[in-house]
């Protein structure tokens, strides 16, 4: 019989794995083989961290010899690796397992277990106060349970989203919240409601290339037809928005994933085209909150409330453990979405609206938005002065979360996404951000995710890694 298993502190001591002490073959052997069955079948994926060889021996009951053996043989043969004063890790899945690499690249899912996380679109989840988000999260608690549903949002967050756009986005929302405020489950629910309610099915709608793939991935989800338009380093190119588009899905603020603010000229033809042709623009402004050189370009739905839909989320400026966003339209698009809600009995999660209320209540919220930009904008500020010390400039304006550092070629952005996973350190590269021909290249470097001391220690490494010195 296997031993009991203890409380994991990996994933592999969560596996029953069993060692014939009869048999012939040596106990090392068969270990070594139940982990790479364990690695094919998913069990263990590439990152998971790996007990030590006498963590392992106490849990099998076996001699550390055994345990050592294996993991000598499985980190010869390329699956494991160990780093000075991290541990042991997966490396690699056995060829054929859903786990293993794709196209040279370590899929997403296998991130968090590595050293440093470099990639875009992660908020700065450890800058949150944990005394205000316990808080917020025992003042939410005290409210008593729902009798009905709140489809539009619960009234208090949705007043507290108004308030928000006025102090961070100078938004002026007109007329009752109840009629143009919606709560979502974020920007990807929100655009896959949008197609499935307001968008007519096999519908033509324009999005930037290089764009949000997952907000494409919503859209056809429903049977709409994607159409790329290029990006230039200012944003959305306007004029090759083709004519007949229901819809043209962008972000101005700071264009996903180039970092290009749309100019002034840009956003007026923008609106001129759709109030001519009928298009809806749905403006998403995921973190248009983090600037840190002029104030912000006014949003779209400020100077065209009646064509734009305007879409934000808590998931960079919080946390994705909220899970909630809004939603800011014409009436007749709040409506269709309402009306698709209560058809399907869908709507957004309460308990992050009241946590967000809360937050905004105590003012804790507008206290972290402080504190976030001065800390994401010192961050910026010591990764681009290491860059440009050694005469690489990056891409993107002095906002958000990430900038982009260009490549050549394909093969130049492949090669050092790889180069840097193998001391850790997890990048992104603009491949998965093209739906169709890939026309730009580089490595787009997140630094909210990980700590300040990680990004200090990680420079050296990226400044050798693009330079190739």
């Amino acid at each position: 019989m296997p031993p009991s298993i203890p409380a994991p502190s990996s994933p592999l001591l969560e596996l029953v794995i069993e060692l014939d002490r009869t048999a012939k073959r040596p106990l090392a052997v068969q270990l070594a083989d139940a982990l790479r069955r364990a690695a094919t079948r998913g069990q263990l994926r590439t990152g998971d961290r790996l007990p030590s060889t006498r963590a392992l021996a106490r849990h099998l009951s076996v001699s550390r010899t055994v345990t050592a053996a294996a993991y000598d043989q499985l980190h010869a043969e390329g699956w494991i690796s160990g780093r000075r004063g991290s541990g042991t890790y997966v490396t690699a899945a056995p060829p054929g397992s859903e786990h293993s690499h794709r196209g040279g690249e370590v899929q997403e899912e296998a991130t968090p277990s590595f050293r440093v996380l470099l990639t875009p679109g992660a908020p700065w989840a450890e800058g949150v106060d944990r005394a205000a988000w316990r808080r917020a999260w025992r003042a939410a608690g005290d409210r008593a349970p729902d009798t009905l549903p709140h489809r539009a949002g619960v009234p208090e967050y949705r007043a507290a989203v108004v308030e928000h756009l006025l102090r961070h986005r100078g938004l002026v929302v007109e007329g009752p919240a109840e009629n143009s405020v919606l709560a979502t489950g974020g920007t990807t629910s929100a655009v896959a409601e949008l197609a499935a309610s307001v968008l007519p099915r096999g519908a033509r709608v324009a999005v930037e290339e290089p764009g949000y793939q997952r907000a494409a991935e919503a859209l056809c989800a429903v049977g709409i037809e994607v159409v790329p338009v290029p990006v230039d380093h200012a944003g959305v190119v306007v004029e090759d928005i083709p004519e007949h588009v229901s819809a043209v899905y962008c972000s101005p603020a700071h264009q996903y994933p180039l970092g290009g603010r749309l100019p002034a000229r840009r956003r007026i033809a923008l609106i001129e085209r759709a109030r001519r042709s009928g298009w809806l623009i749905v403006e998403d402004d995921y973190d248009g909150e983090l600037r840190y050189d002029v104030a912000p370009l006014p949003v779209l739905a400020s100077m065209a409330p009646d064509v734009v839909v305007h879409l934000g989320t808590t998931s960079k400026i919080l946390t994705p453990t909220l899970g909630v966003g809004w939603l800011l339209a014409p009436e007749r698009v709040t409506e269709a979405i309402l009306e698709y809600r209560e058809r399907t009995g869908t709507r957004p999660a309460p308990a992050g609206q009241w946590l967000l209320t809360e937050l905004a209540r105590n003012g804790d919220l507008g206290r972290h938005l402080r504190r976030l930009r001065r800390e994401l904008s010192g961050r910026r500020e010591l990764l681009v002065n290491a860059l440009g010390r050694a005469g690489i400039e990056p891409v993107g304006d002095r906002a958000g979360a990430h900038v982009v550092i260009p490549l050549e070629e394909a093969s130049a952005e492949r090669a050092t996404i790889a180069a840097l996973r193998e001391h850790g350190v997890v990048v992104d590269g603009l491949a998965r951000h093209h739906r169709f021909t890939q026309q730009w290249y580089g490595v787009a470097l997140g630094y909210a995710a990980c700590s300040r001391r990680e990004l200090l220690e990680t420079l050296p490494l990226l400044v050798r890694e693009f330079t190739g010195k």
